[in-house]
């Protein structure tokens, strides 16, 4: 929410300094994230006025002008078609900043002539794009002063932050009346008294909604307005409206949408003379379209509620306007909606159609429903002041709902909870400061205060929350400092299995030089089914976004799509890794931690030295084992199978498992995975299933990273030839588990068919390693170690030893 310090003062009788107000906010709960004051930035630039304007004698299009800066004079060569004699300029001396261009001014000469300064266009300034010529001031202008100041841009711009269920302080009344509350000033009073109308408004609203959905449009009102003239907003409201980051369009526009953030009061203008008919509050009929005001065409369904007249929709409620009703310069004839429209629907609709505007922020966070009238007439009195014209009498439809209620608070909880003591009287008067009507004749007297909650105040539930509002406004730093006993905050106990592997996780990746993604958790429907969330998929019923409605089956899902969107952007090569969640289903097992990661493109770039080789299964195959290593995982007991799931590649995937416990999943993504992320391969990813992994026994001893040996080791080659169709990992867990004392190593390091073996057979070489740990090896040891590997494989494969 930003506002501008005058704006505010506009609700608020203040002589507090801005760094005063900017402190209070924030103490009060509406964080300050930023203060920008313009004047700062342009605090060098002053009025000056232009005493003599000569033509440059080098050059035909500069002149040479004298320039009185109130204080002294200066020559400044300038070449705007403008500069003139007698005009009042903005002035820029030696040394100061030019914000449009970047520049610090310096002494110089042009063409001969000494320019001592620079007469300043608006978009050196940083004010617009306009640089046709300099800045031209109104005479009245005294000489000197500061340009921000006689410009109007000596007004700060404050912007905080507010918390969803302070919908109140997204309009400058509600910031206002908070402050008041602390001390910062007091409240000024609003005019928003009815204003009576002169004639009976030709256009009248109806509502058409189910009985059971009555609740979507409770209460809508408005006014026709004849015989207006729709120009340009006066200076001082679009100078408020660009502060804000707002661009001025028109008198009626303008004024909707300063009432929008002045009261946090939505309002809508339609050109009457284009509306058919009445307008009906209604739900859109399905497969419907309106053209917006944002300039797009959206189609609707029968959940999303409408403004329609008789030739069809003119707004979807609580969201925009339509552009074939909005107004224009050539407007006479206004009719003007102010509404209520359900929060939860307008959040639905928005985020259905990815519309986001102000009066969907406003109406999610719902507002004042005993606004609708006063906004109306406050938009009154705006109009007729800038528009002129002639007001309609109010028509309205539906009725205001029921919004009273009171909260009852024990005066001793402030202290109890928050430890604060806050006197009772205290406490009743920051409520009524607040808005609310306190009632203390009650029972026991004094130690219980009776609450009426203002209309603006939805979010006040309980007693807590008017605990937080007496504190908030009393003031958070007079809770007292307390030494906690040190059994508080001493650790209870070490990290659990679960977190070590997590940190352990992603210590082995990053050292494998992969980059760290910190995703959502959510996709959109079409990721999830690549990635086997289909019908089973777990749908969110309220999404953040239209895209992300889906929990992720894998976190692979989004670091796919995070490789797509890199790809796109040039960076093809790269090595992406997540640890955290997946979800099956919502019961209390349907998440699972998941270490997961994805290559594309080169795993070795090309250089002068080697060719550059594309990423492969194996180098997913090795990310998933060093997470297994990492986290203590039994990687020599794996076993490896083909069944990886249906997004990796069938002939180069595999699944690494102990026994029938699937601890991780590697390979090439499914080419039909890459063409729907439209992401270039090639990419392979893993995913480690690190809830899977099973706990040491208990009384095992960590085994050591590095293991010496004072003994030579011994290297053996065999070739064994077996049927094609046996996996290689046989023949290597056979052989590892020959010797397990005496073998340290198993390398395959070749695979052969053709010439030499028999059809339906091949070849494979591996070299043994053996590491003696007592006493060097005899020749007698070697070769029964070897005997020992040739039957093991046998046994294991049906393999024998390659002539």
């Amino acid at each position: 929410m930003k506002f501008t310090l005058s704006w505010l003062k506009d609700h608020l009788e203040t002589e507090a300094s801005l760094q005063e107000i900017t402190d209070a906010l924030s103490m009060i709960g509406l964080e300050v994230e930023g203060v920008d004051n313009p004047a700062e930035a342009l605090s060098a630039f002053t009025v000056a006025r232009v005493k003599e304007a000569r033509q440059h004698p080098n050059a035909d299009r500069l002149r040479v002008c004298i320039v009185d800066t109130g204080s002294d004079e200066v020559q400044v060569v300038c070449g705007a078609p403008n500069a003139r004699s007698g005009m009042l300029g903005v002035f820029a001396p030696v040394g100061s900043h030019i914000p449009g261009t970047g520049i610090t001014l310096k002494a110089g000469t042009i063409r001969g002539e000494a320019s001592n300064g620079m007469l300043v266009s608006e978009r050196e300034m940083g004010l617009s794009d306009e640089h046709e010529g300099i800045i031209e001031l109104e005479q009245e202008a005294p000489l000197g002063t500061p340009f921000a100041k006689a410009a109007g841009l000596d007004d700060p711009v404050i912007e905080i932050a507010i918390t969803p269920n302070r919908g109140d302080c997204l309009g400058l009344r509600g910031i206002a009346r908070d402050l008041a509350a602390a001390g910062i000033g007091t409240l000024k009073p609003l005019d928003a008294a009815p204003l009576p109308g002169g004639f009976d408004s030709p256009i009248r609203w109806q509502r058409a909604l189910p009985d059971d959905q009555q609740h979507l449009c409770p209460f809508v009102s408005g006014r026709y307005f004849r015989g207006v003239k729709n120009g340009p907003s006066p200076k001082w409201m679009q100078d408020r409206l660009r502060a804000i980051g707002l661009r001025p369009i028109s008198a009626l526009v303008d004024i909707t949408n300063y009432v929008t953030y002045d009261l946090s009061r939505p309002l809508h203008v339609f050109d009457a003379d284009k509306v058919k008919g009445d307008v009906t509050m209604r739900l859109a009929e399905p497969g419907s379209e309106i053209l917006a005001l944002d300039g797009n065409t959206y189609r609707l369904d029968e959940t999303m509620v409408v403004i329609q007249d008789d030739a069809g929709p003119e707004g979807i409620g609580g969201i925009m306007g339509g552009e074939v009703s909005g107004c224009t310069e050539a407007t006479t004839n206004v009719f003007l909606e102010a509404a209520l429209f359900d929060p939860i629907r307008v959040a639905e609709t928005g985020r259905a159609l990815g519309i986001h505007s102000d009066a969907r922020y406003r109406f999610e966070r719902e507002v004042d429903p005993n606004f609708v009238l006063p906004g109306v007439e406050v938009a009154t009195r705006l109009i007729l002041e800038l528009c002129g014209g002639e007001a309609s009498h109010v028509v309205t439809a539906g009725e205001v709902p029921a919004w009273d209620r009171s909260v009852g608070l024990r005066t001793a909880r402030i202290a109890s909870l928050c430890g604060v003591e806050v006197a009772a009287d205290r406490q009743a008067e920051i409520l009524e400061r607040l808005g609310f009507a306190v009632d203390t004749s009650g029972e026991s007297s004094g130690e219980r205060l009776e609450a009426a909650v203002p209309s603006w105040r939805p979010d006040i539930e309980g007693e807590a929350c008017l605990v937080e509002e007496v504190l908030r406004i009393h003031g958070y730093d007079a809770i007292p400092e307390v030494d906690l006993p040190r059994e508080t905050y001493l650790p209870k106990a070490a990290l659990s299995t679960g977190q070590r592997r997590v940190a352990a996780a992603r210590t082995a990746l990053a050292w494998r030089e992969m980059w760290e993604g910190v995703t959502f958790s959510f996709v959109s429907g079409k990721e999830a089914a690549l990635f086997g969330g289909g019908e089973a998929a777990l749908h969110l019923d309220n999404p953040i976004s239209a895209d992300l409605d889906v929990m992720r089956p894998t976190p692979l899902a989004n670091l796919a799509s995070a490789a797509a969107r890199n790809a796109d952007r040039g960076y093809a090569d790269l090595a992406l890794f997540e640890v955290g969640p997946q979800y099956h289903d919502d019961s209390p097992d349907g998440q699972a931690t998941v270490a997961a990661g994805i290559r594309a493109g080169e795993r070795r770039q090309r250089s002068w030295a080697a060719p550059g080789r594309p990423v492969d299964a194996f180098d997913a195959k090795g990310d998933a084992e060093a997470v297994l290593t990492a986290c203590e995982a039994p990687v020599a007991n794996l076993q490896v199978t083909r069944d990886a799931p249906g997004w990796y590649h069938p002939g180069r995937s595999g699944v690494l498992r102990l026994g029938p416990n699937v601890l991780a999943q590697f390979g090439e993504l499914h080419p039909r995975v890459l063409r729907a992320l439209d992401l270039k391969g090639p990419a392979v990813a893993f995913e480690v299933f690190l809830d899977r992994i099973p706990l040491p026994r208990a009384g095992r001893q960590k085994p050591s990273l590095l293991k010496l040996s004072a003994f030579q080791p011994v290297a053996r080659d065999f070739a064994f030839v077996i049927d094609e169709d046996v996996p290689a990992e046989k023949v290597l867990r056979a052989a590892r588990g020959a010797d397990k004392a005496l073998v340290s190593d198993v390398v395959l390091f070749d695979v052969y068919q053709g010439k030499g073996v028999e059809p339906g057979k091949k070849s494979l070489a591996i070299a043994v390693t053996l590491q003696p740990r007592d006493a060097t090896l005899t020749d007698q040891q070697i070769e029964a170690v070897a005997q020992r590997i040739v039957q093991q494989v046998a046994s294991a494969t049906g393999g024998t030893l390659r002539g």
